[in-house]
């Protein structure tokens, strides 16, 4: 997985912390558990706050 494959990445989340309210988690956390991520293998200096933000949103929209 990469930084671009939001919609992975947001699967992996919220089956990971299936209790946790992605409006309250900081990007700092956000990106530690992205890149804990069993299958993500991208650069963490690739990520910005663009891309964070993009992850929380659609995490935000799997929980509807």
């Amino acid at each position: 997985m990469k930084w671009t494959d939001t919609i992975d990445i947001t699967i992996e989340l919220s089956e990971t912390h299936p209790d946790v309210d992605p409006m309250t988690i900081r990007f700092t956390d956000l990106k530690q558990w992205v890149m804990a991520l069993p299958e993500f293998d991208d650069d963490p200096d690739r990520c910005g706050e663009r891309i964070l933000e993009a992850i929380q949103m659609a995490w935000l929209d799997e929980l509807d």
